[in-house]
């Protein structure tokens, strides 16, 4: 029951996700127009309106179930079929997210820091590292197995903005993951127990 939550919380995430952009882009091409002018820059200007990208909201809930003592199997399976969803929706090659999805899930699985994931600062600073982490797994696979070298290239400059807004949406996403997680929980009932 819990696995099949998570899929159809993965899946209503993808389907937010692909919608965003439609929300995210405009903004950020506003806040393009109204601070090129700026006196701070227009390198900070850019940098801010970078940020306005859509994040990936799948990554946090990978995260959340590689750091909640899930069993490497079904843990590595629903990041497989979560990954693979992304393949799907990104119209990316089969494979390039749900290797990385899979990776990012047995990484957090070993760096096994379910305290450290108790707090929104620990949740961002988690979700920003992973996000790293997956966006350069994507990178160096591309860079591998794409015909063109420059594929590659061109996304170092998404890398960090693409970080920094999966960690700002990730103590969302920990918060709703949370809940399934409570609600999913299986409470053993008084007949169930011990022998009396």
């Amino acid at each position: 029951m819990r696995n099949t939550a998570f899929v159809l919380v993965g899946l209503a995430f993808l389907v937010l996700q692909a919608n965003l952009f439609r929300l995210l882009s405009p903004a950020a091409s506003l806040v393009r127009r109204l601070t090129e002018d700026a006196e701070w820059g227009r390198g900070a200007a850019m940098f801010v309106a970078s940020c306005l990208t859509t994040p990936n909201l799948l990554l946090p809930l990978i995260v959340f179930t590689g750091v909640h003592e899930y069993s490497l199997s079904r843990g590595a399976m629903l990041a497989f079929v979560l990954g693979y969803a992304l393949d799907l929706f990104a119209a990316a090659p089969v494979g390039l997210f749900t290797f990385a999805s899979v990776a990012v899930f047995v990484i957090s699985r070993i760096a096994g820091v379910r305290l450290a994931a108790q707090t929104k600062l620990t949740q961002l600073a988690l979700a920003f590292a992973f996000a790293l982490t997956q966006g350069v797994m994507v990178m160096v696979l591309v860079a591998i197995f794409h015909k063109d070298p420059y594929v590659a290239r061109a996304m170092v400059p998404r890398l960090l903005p693409s970080a920094i807004s999966t960690a700002l949406a990730a103590p969302l996403v920990f918060r709703l993951a949370e809940r399934v997680h409570t609600a999913t929980m299986t409470v053993p009932r008084a007949s169930e127990g011990a022998a009396r």
